[in-house]
């Protein structure tokens, strides 16, 4: 996910918000000189370990990490050297550092099991401490592991929920929001006859791929099934043939192929759109602006079964490198801490991705809607080592299917994974 948003509060928590997912952060890097480990953890003495960390809000990222640096100091005798990189950068200065034997001990970013399939990182047996990794919720275990063994640490999460405009509801007749995609679709095109958006349907480049997975997990559907990829089946042609429709009968913005998600958000912001899909930060920009009365729901499902919400998450993994095994498993224990780890979701508006951080920010009805499906959230498959390269695929080229053929488009993109291995 790559936007950038307006500091905003959220259940009265001050937060910046990007998305995850590769969620995408801010502009500009705060950096520490650059380093990596020396020295040895345990008996040779203390030890420098390096973390690269994306950037989601200038407010909280730096001042969080800075402090946390300060606290591991303290605990642990060691050093943890921080660099804060923009969201736009971070791909490129990470895969810089690696490919010239820089890497750093930690490295905040969305996708890890490239690096796992090439032996480069610590499992969860080597450095996250037992009590840590049994909090983690089960389905962030399940999606950080890669052959069997966890590779991806989540360090915070976002799920996703129909927005809807109360005051267009209202308007067109419509009392409450709708919970098929059929009703979906008749109250889309009450709306748009009043003028306005019905549903606002980003499938530009940005993150069409997000978009997408709500839907196809509210089919049955998904991007790959007992260990082979099913872009193209019969649900997911299905599900993709039903948004051109929407698009085809304007009850959605003009262009969707070009819409990012970030303009969906301003149309609905705007108040010009009556439904679109979101997530808590959106949900702290419309508190601060108060210009719009909305309401937030389960997505609609089309199969017969409970709603399901397509969830994201980033990773803290770990890098092996001579005398820092020591060093790093103290970070994991530090940052897993319940004080340390909700902080700083806390501070930049997101949900938790540990089963004692869920009950601690149930006390908040406004993230109800997301905490209730976040532990059996869907994510994209990112234990695929080639799913960066298919996710880029998605997001250049899903959006023809709104002027295509949906099945000819989901067929190229099916070739296209089975080819990136």
């Amino acid at each position: 996910m790559r936007s950038t948003k307006k500091s905003v509060v959220v259940a009265g928590m001050a937060i910046a918000g990007l998305a995850l997912g590769a969620c995408g952060g801010g502009t500009g890097a705060g950096s520490a000189a650059g380093g990596g480990s020396t020295g040895g953890g345990g008996s040779q003495g203390p030890t420098t370990i390096k973390l690269v960390a994306a950037e989601y809000s200038k407010e909280h990222t730096k001042a969080f990490w800075d402090a946390f640096a300060k606290t591991y100091k303290e605990k642990t005798g060691n050093t943890l050297d921080v660099q804060i990189v923009s969201w736009d950068n971070i791909d490129q200065q990470s895969s810089t550092m690696i490919q010239n034997n820089q890497a750093p001990d930690i490295l905040n970013l969305n996708a890890y099991a490239s690096y796992a399939k090439d032996g480069l990182l610590y499992n969860s047996d080597e450095v996250l401490p037992a009590a840590a990794k049994s909090d983690i919720l089960d389905t962030f275990v399940k999606y950080g592991t890669y052959q069997g063994k966890m590779y991806g640490f989540p360090d915070l999460s976002s799920a996703r929920a129909l927005f809807y405009n109360k005051a267009l509801f209202k308007q067109a007749g419509i009392t409450n929001p709708p919970k098929t995609w059929d009703e979906l679709e008749a109250d889309a095109k009450k709306i748009a006859a009043t003028g306005n958006v019905g549903y606002a349907l980003p499938l530009g480049p940005e993150e069409s791929q997000g978009e997408f997975s709500m839907w196809l997990f509210n089919n049955g559907g998904d991007w790959k099934a007992d260990g082979k990829w099913t872009i193209n089946s019969d649900k997911n042609v299905q599900t993709l043939t039903f948004l051109k429709k929407l698009s085809d009968e304007k009850v959605t913005q003009n262009n969707p192929a070009r819409t990012n998600r970030a303009d969906a958000f301003d149309l609905f912001k705007s108040g010009k759109a009556g439904m679109v899909i979101g997530f808590s930060p959106l949900a702290g920009a419309l508190d601060q602006d108060k210009k719009v009365d909305y309401g937030v729901a389960p997505f609609p499902s089309n199969d017969n079964t409970e709603s399901k919400t397509f969830g994201v998450t980033d990773y803290l993994m770990a890098f092996k490198k001579p005398g820092n095994q020591a060093a790093v498993k103290a970070f994991y224990d530090l940052y897993y801490q319940p004080d340390q780890v909700n902080t700083f979701i806390k501070a930049e508006g997101f949900l938790p991705v540990t089963k004692s951080g869920v009950q601690q920010f149930s006390s908040d009805p406004k993230l109800k809607v997301y905490l209730d499906t976040l532990p059996n959230a869907r994510l994209t498959p990112t234990d695929d080592p080639t799913w960066d390269k298919v996710k880029l695929a998605v997001q250049q080229n899903l959006g023809k299917a709104m002027t295509g053929d949906p099945k000819a488009v989901l067929d190229d993109l099916q070739k296209t994974a089975e080819n990136a291995g």
